[in-house]
């Protein structure tokens, strides 16, 4: 069953959870850390916080149409949390757009676009992990 409310809710969550934790990198470990640590930090934090919610969201959207729900986080997750990560460093730290396409600089080791995969993948991985189990 698709569960749009329910998509909407669990991606707040994300969402909040990802800027605070970005403000948290940035205010408390940036002064004292690597920037490449830092950018490690931003992306590892969220992925099992993430990882839950998809399973909250695989479990809540049971049933036979559990693919499309699951399709639906899978393009709403990742694209909304770009815009809002976006939007905080622009918002608070006036950076330049080309700035914020710095963080998918894979060739200098930038792991941001690492997260924004797993936003992708993780509602579709626990919605067919769970549809396996009886």
């Amino acid at each position: 069953m698709i569960r749009p409310g329910l998509t909407l809710a669990l991606w707040l969550a994300l969402a909040l959870f990802v800027v605070l934790n970005d403000f948290v990198g940035d205010i408390w470990l940036a002064p004292t850390l690597p920037v490449n640590t830092v950018e490690w930090y931003k992306v590892l934090v969220p992925m099992p916080y993430a990882a839950l919610l998809a399973l909250i969201h695989a479990r809540r959207t049971r049933g036979p149409r559990w693919l499309d729900a699951a399709v639906l986080a899978a393009v709403l997750w990742p694209t909304s949390t770009l815009i809002v990560d976006f939007l905080y460093l622009r918002l608070v730290y006036q950076d330049e757009p080309a700035a914020f396409l710095d963080r998918f600089a894979f060739w200098w080791g930038a792991p941001y676009a690492l997260l924004v995969l797993f936003l992708a993948i993780a509602p579709p991985g626990a919605g067919f992990l769970l549809s396996r189990q009886k």
